[in-house]
């Protein structure tokens, strides 16, 4: 296939791009600057990679560039992807600008193109209505609801694609991802965030917020195997959620890292409290594709670990 990722020098697009270019796609992207936030594989120096901020930039420049390179699929990620930087309760102007204008650009220039590829739009977990009690299981058809500025920028991003789906529109499919994790994310989620403190030269007590939260975590690599799968044997116009579908609690994840890392320093819960989270229902995308979760809880630890102990330059 030949694909082109919007948002490829972020965590999940950088290893979109990895698995792609080993599955041998000809792969090329965008990012807003034309460069790479991290270190990555070398295979991924020799990729493409053009300067295109969707949050303002005309669309026209990047039209030559995708009709020349006729892409069979264009997977969207290019988004703000950190919920607490969407604002609260109602998205701030940047977040919206780019979750929901960036992707109404993007539609706007796909039906431009001489040969219309497919688009696989990357949404969130976050567009469902808030959990209640102990039922926390999500599929597809569950209600939607979304209480997160972040939550709600990607629920107006699937209605623009979901517009634009017809028999003579868009070919397009939506992935609702959960929780996902692994090395190079960003250092402000929760894998991160302790990986770095571990990691770190600080003998102090390592702040964590929660340990009493009850989620939905898959690798990354597993994550970007499956939009994959999507784009190859999704059917147009669905919606497919990507996760684990089991209900893991953040304070054994959290232990379990704290053991790998051989930690011996205290703890500090800064906001304790029972916490459930919404668990995604994979069924359909199981029945689509066959995928399902191939790489342990305790190597994506390990490797997060590992990540930052090389960019931290610890041993």
């Amino acid at each position: 296939m030949i694909a082109f990722i919007t948002g490829m020098t972020g965590f999940a697009g950088s290893h979109l791009a990895e698995h792609l270019v080993r599955c041998g796609d000809r792969v090329a992207g965008c990012s807003e600057d034309g460069r790479w936030r991290t270190a990555v594989p070398d295979a991924l120096t020799e990729v493409p990679l053009v300067t295109w901020d969707l949050s303002r930039d005309d669309e026209s420049p990047i039209l030559p560039v995708l009709d020349r390179l006729t892409p069979d699929v264009v997977y969207h990620l290019a988004a703000v992807a950190i919920p607490g930087d969407c604002g609260v309760g109602e998205p701030n102007r940047g977040a919206w600008e780019l979750n929901v204008a960036g992707t109404r650009r993007l539609v706007s220039l796909l039906g431009r193109l001489s040969k219309p590829p497919r688009l696989v739009l990357v949404s969130s977990g976050h567009v469902y209505a808030p959990v209640t009690g102990d039922e926390t299981r999500r599929g597809e058809d569950s209600p939607l609801g979304p209480v997160t500025a972040y939550g709600k920028t990607k629920l107006a991003a699937e209605q623009i694609v979901q517009e634009q789906c017809g028999p003579t529109g868009l070919d397009a499919v939506i992935v609702r991802s959960f929780k996902h994790a692994g090395p190079r994310q960003n250092a402000r989620l929760m894998l991160a965030e302790w990986a770095i403190q571990m990691s770190g030269p600080d003998n102090g007590p390592i702040r964590v917020v929660n340990l009493d939260s009850y989620l939905d975590m898959t690798d990354v690599r597993d994550v970007v195997r499956a939009y994959r799968l999507v784009a190859e044997q999704g059917r147009s116009g669905a919606v497919y959620n990507v996760g684990s579908g089991n209900a893991l609690r953040s304070g054994d994840i959290y232990q379990r890292m704290y053991e790998l890392a051989g930690c011996h320093r205290d703890t500090v819960e800064t906001s304790p409290g029972l916490r459930r989270e919404a668990i995604a229902d994979i069924a359909r995308l199981r029945a689509a594709t066959a995928w399902q979760p191939e790489i342990p809880l305790e190597q994506t630890l390990r490797d997060s670990l590992d990540y930052w102990r090389r960019t931290l330059g610890s041993s």
